[in-house]
């Protein structure tokens, strides 16, 4: 019987798998609903759904804690999660001058990202392990110099914008470097460039601005062998060819009120795999159990040939029924091929 480990790596290797692998995301608000339903600990939930990768470096355990629901980030970014409890709202501009003269950069091998990797791999021996940089280019840049202000940069400041994802470039790389002297299988960068119609700079300053770092970054990745994933949300399919051509194995998350996911995937099988695809949008908050079976059979139907990671095409969120949670969970576990060795949730009636 293959490892979860394996069964990932087989995926992104272009191979047919036992089954399809799955690994979700949930929300505060999701989590805490799902972990009272099981009666388990927040931490234990991964393991309990049997999600098949481990995410590593999370940016979580380097926030620190403000008064009123606030955090500050590695880079110094305040986010307000006073409405919003997962990501939050940046307050205030670190950068409000087209310059990073008098900025400092946080330090690449913080100890909070790397601390806890050989713990968590000893407790998870088994999963597929993914070095996590979340807000990697675009996402990282924005935040520091707002999003209004990073778009005008583009046309009026466009040696600055060079400049400052050059500098975010390098600060991610020396976070690669440090993260390939662990056991890990994969790095992820998560940057979103879409909106539900379109790339949100277009494609041109996309090819121009972004690109270039990514190819540098991702190079990194595949001379050490080692996989590369990314996350961008939005309609992004036009970057597709762009992405596979630099190194790119596993794009999430698969929106498919954004793209034509199965006509996608069928395009791209043996080039690039994707992860996601479950409608967060409609089908989960706004759908009934049987809807909801329909589509993530169809789903792992068709990943069976290959160049799929079943999940819903984001972090399930709190307004998602707890029923249709655990209709895609249970339909994932049913799957031929993985059973006896999974930990199995509770009982979920058809």
């Amino acid at each position: 019987m293959q490892t979860k480990r394996e069964v990932v790596s087989a995926v992104l290797r272009g191979e047919k798998p036992p089954y399809v692998p799955w690994s979700f995301w949930f929300t505060a608000e999701a989590a805490e609903k799902l972990c009272a339903h099981y009666g388990i600990a927040a931490g234990d939930l991964d393991q309990h759904v049997n999600s098949h990768i481990l995410g590593l470096g999370s940016q979580m355990r380097a926030f620190e804690q403000l008064a009123g629901g606030r955090v500050r980030d590695r880079f110094g970014v305040i986010w307000d999660r006073s409405q919003d409890k997962d990501i939050g709202v940046v307050e205030g501009c670190l950068l409000p001058e087209p310059t990073l003269t008098g900025y400092q950069f946080p330090d690449p091998k913080d100890p909070r990202l790397f601390g806890p990797i050989p713990g968590d791999i000893q407790k998870h021996p088994d999963r597929f392990r993914m070095f996590a940089i979340d807000f990697s280019l675009f996402e990282r840049a924005w935040s520091l110099r707002g999003m209004e202000n990073l778009l005008m940069d583009f046309i009026e400041n466009p040696q600055f914008v060079h400049d400052l994802l050059d500098a975010i470039a390098d600060h991610n790389l020396e976070l690669i470097r440090h993260a390939l002297t662990y056991d890990i299988d994969a790095v992820y960068c998560g940057d979103d460039w879409g909106q539900q119609h379109g790339l949100i700079m277009g494609y041109a300053a996309w090819r121009e601005f972004i690109y270039p770092r990514l190819k540098r970054m991702y190079a990194a990745v595949r001379a050490a062998g080692k996989f590369q994933v990314i996350h961008s949300c939005g309609d992004v399919d036009e970057l597709f060819d762009d992405l596979a051509g630099i190194g790119v194995n596993l794009f999430n998350p698969f929106q498919p009120e954004a793209m034509e996911v199965r006509v996608l995937l069928e395009r791209y099988r043996g080039r690039l795999a994707f992860w996601g695809g479950l409608s967060t949008q409609v089908t989960l908050p706004k759908k009934g159990v049987a809807d909801v079976r329909v589509e993530t059979r169809d789903l792992l139907e068709r990943g069976r040939a290959g160049g799929y990671v079943f999940s819903p095409s984001h972090a399930v969120e709190g307004d998602v029924p707890l029923a249709n949670i655990l209709a895609f969970i249970d339909e994932a576990h049913r799957q031929p091929g993985c059973e006896g060795w999974l930990q199995a949730p509770a009982p979920v009636h058809r």
